[in-house]
């Protein structure tokens, strides 16, 4: 249990900041077995939609901590988006029908409020045995060969928290990466700004996500699914008002829809968002962690943010979980090697879409395997490993990039798909055709083995070869993939005691 065997001021992580960032992590070490403390200046659950898109890879992410089906039903996916240009010409997008592929279950991005994401996670530790302590502040910090020791204070009394990590979650203005003495390179450009506001809106319909493109700048009214408000955005050049009263947001709203029959409420909640891009000048620093804002920030344009900031948790929650468990302390390096080149790839990605959205003053709609977070991968990592040919590119995967989900498995128990075997955090040995020495794998893994017909535990029956084509199998294939959902390794020559030496060396 999270919060037992150590003690509450002796927990093996300590987690600063209960955002999404930190609330993935603390559901990946909850369900691991490892215990923490999870920590918030702020007095209660931050409000407001802020992030509101959930990308594909984020969703797979999800579905691998059991929430998947709860964020769904507080969310709508593939939202059409109506354009109304200056000329007053409309245009309706998104509203083609999307293919499902077998490797693929969530081909689409989810509209959601950022609220509803945290919610979620924060029922799911709360199912794990664990919670967020609110209104808890992390005062100072140091390190030392063992760990860190920091002073949390609550309550306006200040108490001693020893801990094995620390991992700063805390967002943009991150403490633990200021104290730590990381540099966050980057740029503030005061002239990009825009209004971000949660409002009630009479005279529009909520079948679409609005937006008008204005001599003026964009605006954007998208209804936010599972509430009864619009997530308002309005572009702010200099010279604008910025002002976040409800009586600027309407006067915008009309200069630049040129209606006067939509009518805005006052704002439940509002911000006034500039445009701050920057990147951790690294990720660790002895026993310290950055993740999440607190290491990256980004432009919201193409919804990259928060996304990245989970994956961060989800790559670093079962390394931290694994050197607890026995595994090499130098796995651990493999988070910013893996990690920050991510960051740095999204910080180009998003500025490119910030440019775009300046220029034709409205947000694009283009989605492909970058947006979606489905491209990402580490085949340069040091845990990517296989015997594929490099100059092979009929090979359709490699180690280091994302397992592939397939459909239409059959195993004893019934159909299912891979990700319904995967789920959970833990390693899973893909077992292709007939290998004699599949035994000899080492214990602590799920081991399926691809058969004709499926007699009895881990066999699995590819009934329509999804799986097969997925992972470009040949004859003795194996497939080993790790607790967050990339392959770890990859033998054609099915070479089990390569799969023994490379589990060793990474659990």
């Amino acid at each position: 249990m999270p919060n037992a065997p150590t003690g509450r001021n002796a927990p093996t992580v300590l987690i600063a900041g209960a955002g999404p960032t930190g609330l993935t992590l603390a559901c990946e070490l909850a369900r691991t077995g490892v215990s923490f403390r999870l920590i918030e200046a702020a007095p209660d659950p931050q409000p407001g939609s802020r992030g509101k898109g959930i990308q594909p890879r984020t969703l797979e992410v999800f579905d691998d901590l059991g929430i998947v089906d709860r964020v769904l039903a507080h969310g709508r996916t593939a939202m059409p988006i109506r354009s109304t240009d200056a000329d007053g010409q409309v245009t309706l997008t998104g509203v083609e029908t999307v293919s499902v592929p077998p490797d693929i279950p969530y081909p689409d991005s989810l509209v959601t409020p950022e609220w509803r994401i945290e919610e979620a996670l924060r029922l799911r530790l709360a199912e794990l045995g664990g919670s967020p302590e609110f209104d808890t502040v992390l005062d100072s910090f140091k390190q030392s060969d063992e760990g860190v020791s920091a002073v949390v204070i609550k309550n306006g009394e200040a108490e001693t928290v020893t801990a094995r990590w620390l991992v700063g979650c805390d967002g943009g203005h991150s403490v633990v990466r200021k104290q730590a003495g990381i540099a966050f390179e980057g740029e503030t450009r005061e002239e990009v700004r825009m209004i971000v506001a949660d409002v009630e809106v009479d005279g529009l319909d909520r079948s679409a996500w609005h937006m008008w493109r204005h001599d003026d700048g964009l605006l954007n009214l998208c209804p936010l699914p599972s509430t009864g408000v619009f997530q308002y955005q309005a572009a702010i050049a200099p010279g604008q008002d910025p002002g976040l009263g409800l009586a600027n947001l309407q006067a915008i709203l009309e200069r630049r829809t040129g209606r006067t029959d939509i009518r805005l409420h006052e704002p439940a909640w509002s911000s006034l968002w500039r445009a701050n891009i920057r990147l951790a000048d690294r990720y660790r620093k002895g026993h310290v962690f950055l993740a999440g804002d607190a290491a990256h920030i980004h432009s919201p344009a193409g919804g990259q943010g928060m996304n990245t900031g989970i994956q961060d948790s989800h790559n670093l929650g079962w390394k931290l979980a694994a050197v607890v468990n026995g595994a090499s302390p130098a796995l651990l390096d493999s988070y910013e090697a893996e990690r920050r080149p991510v960051a740095a790839g999204v910080l180009v990605l998003s500025n490119a879409r910030l440019k775009e959205t300046l220029e034709q003053k409205g947000i694009p709609t283009q989605r492909d395997a970058r947006t979606s977070q489905l491209g990402i991968g580490y085949r340069d990592s040091a845990l990517a490993r296989d015997d594929r040919d490099d100059r092979d590119e009929t090979a359709v995967l490699r180690a280091g990039d994302r397992a592939p989900d397939a459909t239409k498995l059959t195993t004893v128990e019934g159909d299912c798909r891979l990700f319904d075997l995967t789920r959970g955090g833990h390693f899973t040995l893909l077992c292709f055709g007939n290998t004699p020495a599949v035994d000899a794998a080492p214990s602590g893994l799920s081991t399926l083995r691809v058969v004709g017909r499926p007699t009895g535990p881990g066999d699995l029956a590819d009934t329509e070869g999804h799986l097969a084509d997925a992972y470009g199998a040949a004859e003795h294939t194996l497939v080993l993939i790790r607790p967050d959902g990339y392959v770890a390794l990859i033998s054609d020559a099915g070479d089990v005691s390569a799969v023994s030496d490379h589990l060793a060396a990474i659990s």
